[in-house]
């Protein structure tokens, strides 16, 4: 298979886009990177790319798919590897269906939690939202991570490779361990505490994942905390 043309529209800001940037570095695929400035209206050539004027946007060999979730499952289709098994399978289909709920459930349950945290306009109500985060992560996410019969990995499902759900849920996990620092106080700085009594599993599973380069390499904790002090400020200065 010839190598496919890829240009890939982002910033590394984001975390919705850096699921892209996982999915290819655990590919191994090629690509161009034009990086979008978030901080300003987007450009007339770049609504004509996408008319949401959001990250991130993939061109795949010239046809273009926005949508952070759709563009990494189409790496992973496009280019059977261990993020996914394929899908014409009954063993296969129930992988897929697996992880796809499971970031469901992240997304659904557990990250509304961590954006109200963010949010947050006392200390207080900062420590509730986290109570509210471990709880959720506790109920719906830990229970989901290493059912019977996993493998030994530290991925889903026992894995010894990252899959789909950390190309999901990465950049959130990184974010996780990054905002409850003093220097950025958006996050209960109790929070890594209470993952690690309440939630081992997960925890477990989180630190393994933001551990692999596929997921860290183009985060930038500095810059990353500092624009989300900058941009929920009120919060960091209670």
């Amino acid at each position: 298979m010839a190598s496919p043309k890829i240009t890939l529209y982002t910033n590394h800001i984001c975390p919705w886009a850096h699921r892209a940037h996982i999915a290819l570095k655990e590919l191994g695929l090629q690509y161009e990177e034009v990086i979008i400035d978030l901080d300003k209206p987007r450009e007339p050539w770049y609504l004509e790319v996408n008319p949401r004027g959001l990250v991130p946007t993939i061109s795949y060999n010239g046809t273009i798919i926005g949508e952070s979730a759709i563009v990494t499952q189409l790496l992973a289709d496009a280019h059977p590897s261990h993020l996914a098994p394929p899908s014409n399978t009954p063993e296969g289909a129930i992988k897929r269906a697996q992880i796809s709920f499971f970031v469901d459930t992240f997304g659904s349950k557990v990250l509304p939690h961590f954006f109200a945290s963010i949010r947050s306009a006392t200390s207080e109500e900062r420590q509730a939202n986290a109570e509210a985060f471990v709880a959720a992560v506790q109920k719906e996410l830990e229970p989901l991570l290493y059912p019977k019969g996993s493998g030994s990995g530290p991925f889903f499902h026992g894995s010894e490779k990252l899959t789909l759900a950390e190309c999901q849920t990465g950049s959130f996990l990184l974010r996780m361990f990054t905002l409850p620092k003093p220097e950025y106080g958006l996050l209960s700085p109790e929070l890594p505490d209470m993952l690690e009594k309440r939630t081992p599993q997960f925890n477990k599973w989180a630190k393994a994942v933001v551990q692999q380069e596929s997921v860290n390499y183009i985060y930038n904790e500095e810059k990353v905390g500092k624009r989300m002090v900058s941009r929920y400020g009120a919060a960091a200065k209670h």
